[in-house]
């Protein structure tokens, strides 16, 4: 159970790292590719934004998760 919250909170506090760093300062550096599929034109900003609003999402679902492990278990 001790595993499972340690990877719990690493894997949460990086996707939320990562997820700001995309969604709200615009890093889009961070994507595999992204800037060139970008200049290609294969994708645009809004995609690059789903990226980051869905790891934001993941690891605030981790970290409420880690968080549920550490007041109940």
């Amino acid at each position: 159970m001790t595993l499972l919250k340690i990877i719990l909170l690493i894997v949460g506090l990086a996707f939320l790292t990562f997820g700001y760093l995309i969604y709200f300062k615009k890093q889009y550096h961070l994507i595999n590719g992204f800037e060139s599929a970008f200049k290609a034109g294969r994708k645009t900003a809004a995609d690059a934004d789903k990226v980051g609003r869905v790891e934001l999402i993941l690891g605030g679902v981790c970290l409420l998760g880690w968080i549920y492990l550490m007041v109940f278990k």
